[in-house]
């Protein structure tokens, strides 16, 4: 079973997770402007999807990249906000209310409250949604999540690759340049990506002899609000740390 440790609201690594700094955003700025606009098919407007654009900085998608070709996005153009959003009123921390994107009680409460918030967010985006949903394709991996973060938790520990990473869990070479790429896909999509979105891995490409290279590190993030054996002395700082 995957245990996250509660963490301070101080906690500096909390600052790894983008989803984590992309719902704080959300809800801190209803609280400071009022509610967000919805669009008649209840998506956030296009005027506050430009703004997470801008203010979330999310890996790989800057607001210079996101405009060059663009310079109108919709929520489902950008899936960290259409995903967020979905999370916000899954987990009843915002609502739906006459054309509005509306805070819960507990959604004001939990703006000013980072490690609670982390607590409330990353493990049910971890563990309870189908990360195909948001994919490319609708594929998806075998296997469990207790199983492929353990194994994670070892073979990352000082960095490695994602086509180790695939072999190490079904024990063929493959990549995103073999006849495999599609199961290299959803393993990626599936597993590796909420990883990152979730602020527990970081990964780098490099283009290595005409071949794209993706390697994986855990973030300080990881060994703080995990509770692997492996990391038990990790920072201090963390409130009754149980094992996984």
């Amino acid at each position: 079973m995957i245990e996250f440790r509660p963490l301070l609201d101080d906690h500096p690594d909390l600052a790894h997770s983008p989803l984590l700094r992309a719902a704080l955003l959300t809800l801190q700025n209803v609280q400071e402007h009022g509610s967000i606009g919805l669009t008649k098919t209840k998506a956030f407007k296009r005027v506050f999807v430009h703004r997470a654009v801008e203010r979330f900085g999310w890996p790989g998608k800057s607001a210079e990249e996101m405009f060059r070709y663009n310079k109108v996005i919709n929520e489902y153009e950008f899936p960290p906000l259409e995903v967020l959003h979905y999370l916000l009123i899954s987990l009843r921390l915002g609502r739906h209310f006459k054309g509005e994107f509306r805070l819960t009680k507990r959604g004001a409460e939990l703006a000013q409250a980072p490690g609670r918030l982390f607590a409330e967010l990353i493990p049910h985006f971890v563990l309870r949604i189908d990360h195909a949903s948001y994919a490319r394709f609708d594929d998806r991996p075998f296997g469990k999540w207790d199983v492929w973060m353990n194994v994670i938790n070892v073979e990352a520990d000082h960095g490695t690759t994602e086509a180790a990473l695939f072999e190490a869990f079904y024990g063929e070479p493959k990549d995103w340049h073999t006849a495999g790429w599609r199961e290299m896909s959803a393993f990626s999509c599936c597993v590796l990506l909420p990883l990152e979105w979730a602020g527990l891995l970081v990964e780098t490409r490099e283009d290595s002899s005409g071949k794209r290279v993706c390697h994986v590190f855990k973030t300080p993030l990881w060994r703080s609000g995990l509770g692997h054996r492996r990391d038990a002395q990790a920072d201090g700082r963390a409130v009754n740390a149980p094992p996984c």
